[in-house]
């Protein structure tokens, strides 16, 4: 992103960066409150294709709707697409199972596994401080889903599918983070956030013949009611604000300096949780969540130290903006 583009204006950055945190919030809750009536298959696809025109319109807006169409990785998006797609599903079907601020704090394992997947797909070297941070980071994790692997009287199967789908749906954020790495170095921001969006539409409605996954395995159209339909409507343009959001943020502030805020989800989806849903986190929530965003932190921190090494071996004519 060229400097003519950008702005240094942290406050902007992280009010923009905040309110979409709270924005994705507020759509998660909303696809829990119609997850009893709308199986993942079909929530995903209302999310999806009603963020379509709100990233459309905002891309036109921006000029950059012709940037948002053309693609040089067809594949790498193909890719993208079928991973995050599958993790969204398994997050709205682990919302329906569990408590938001568990689903919250499981999903923090995303970026643990990235570092691991860098390492093995793209050669990474992993030192001593990532390497910490990983371990702490999977060890809060553990601590968040070990009651739901126990056989205790506190024990249920449903809620024991729901955290494993929920931690399945981390590993693939994680190996979209690994595709999207890719996918920079050839295809827009605008393109890929515009195509995901458009393949996650396509191939949730291929979850129609199941069911949207699973309810009745029959090729029929679930009609929930406009209630609950208005929720799922809600959620998708919510959905799609809250990218636009995010990638505005990075406009005005750096990664490294945007990235702690991520953990106010936890703040938002124990507040949202208790006021919306009765939802009280349990110790081992609140102890791994913790750990987890210790070890996040210490990620970023180690992710910044790096970055500036980079660019202090750089040539000092190289403008601040140029991208690597």
């Amino acid at each position: 992103m060229s400097a003519a583009m950008t702005q240094h204006r942290p406050g902007t950055a992280i009010a923009l960066k905040l309110g979409a945190v709270f924005l994705f919030m507020v759509m998660a809750a909303l696809i829990k409150a119609a997850s009893g009536q709308v199986p993942p298959g079909q929530a995903v696809f209302f999310r999806s294709l009603f963020a379509i025109p709100v990233i459309g319109l905002w891309l036109w807006q921006q000029g950059k709707l012709e940037d948002g169409l053309k693609v040089k990785n067809v594949f790498g998006h193909v890719w993208r697409g079928l991973f995050g797609t599958t993790a969204m599903a398994l997050t709205f079907a682990g919302l329906a199972l569990l408590p938001l601020p568990e689903v919250t704090a499981i999903g923090y394992a995303t970026p643990m596994f990235t570092v691991i997947l860098a390492a093995i797909f793209l050669g990474e070297r992993i030192r001593i401080i990532r390497l910490s941070a990983v371990a702490l980071g999977l060890i809060g994790v553990m601590i968040v889903v070990a009651p739901r692997l126990s056989l205790g009287e506190s024990y249920s199967a449903a809620a024991t599918a729901g955290a494993l789908m929920v931690l399945g749906a981390a590993l693939l954020r994680a190996m979209v983070q690994i595709q999207v790495r890719h996918l920079v170095k050839s295809d827009t921001t605008s393109a890929i956030v515009f195509y995901f969006s458009l393949t996650a539409t396509c191939v949730s409605l291929l979850s129609l013949p199941l069911g949207w996954i699973f309810p009745h395995a029959s090729l029929t159209w679930t009609s929930p009611g406009l209630a609950i339909l208005s929720l799922v409507i809600c959620a998708g343009l919510i959905g799609g604000v809250a990218q636009i959001m995010v990638t505005s943020s990075y406009r005005f502030g750096t990664a490294s300096m945007l990235a702690p805020f991520d953990y106010a989800s936890m703040i938002f989806a124990t507040l949202i949780g208790w006021l919306v849903f009765s939802e009280v986190p349990t110790p081992p929530i609140l102890i791994g969540a913790a750990l987890v965003i210790a070890g996040g932190v210490l990620i970023i921190w180690r992710e910044r130290q790096l970055g500036l090494d980079r660019s202090k071996s750089k040539p000092s004519s190289a403008p601040s903006g140029t991208p690597n």
